[in-house]
Formats: C-alpha cells, structure tokens, sequence
C-alpha cells in the first residue's frame, strides 16, 4: 500500500472520529429535540457513506451498488426519524 493512500485513509479515519466525537458532544451537551435528532441522523448518513465508499470499496463499483448502500441508510434514517417524531 503507497504511502499517499495510507494518508488518505488515516485523513478519512480522522475524519469519522471527529464526526463521532461531535454527535457524542451534540447528544450530551445539547437538550433532546427534533433538530438535535436530525443533525445526529444526518451526521450519521455522513459517516456510514464514507465507511461505504472508503472502507468497504464501494468508491470503485458502479452506482447500481452504491445506490442500495445509499438507500439503505435514507430508508433506515428516514425509519428512526418517523419514529421518534411519532
């Protein structure tokens, strides 16, 4: 593995800490309330994209796959936020 990748991924690693130590800090600093659920849902959307496209691979295959990945979690998103709005 070259040099110039393993910068890229320590740099997309780095990137997914901070991501969780923010919705760590939102969850626990911030009161409860629909704003704070979406930006920790969207936050989420962020990081399980970036796990797809530069952990699993799937940055290189068509966009057929991409998009179930894609879909997959705006559906289950979309499912955990009816539910707490209901």
């Amino acid at each position: 593995m070259n040099t110039q990748l393993n910068r890229f991924a320590t740099l997309i690693w780095l990137t997914l800490v901070m991501l969780t130590i923010g919705t760590f800090l939102i969850g626990e600093e911030v009161s409860a309330g629909k704003t704070v659920m979406l930006s920790v849902l969207v936050i989420s959307l962020i990081k399980g994209q970036l796990i797809a496209n530069y952990f699993m691979g799937l940055r290189y295959v068509g966009w057929l796959w991409r998009g179930v990945i894609l879909g997959y979690f705006v559906i289950v998103g979309s499912m955990i936020a009816i539910a707490y709005l209901n």
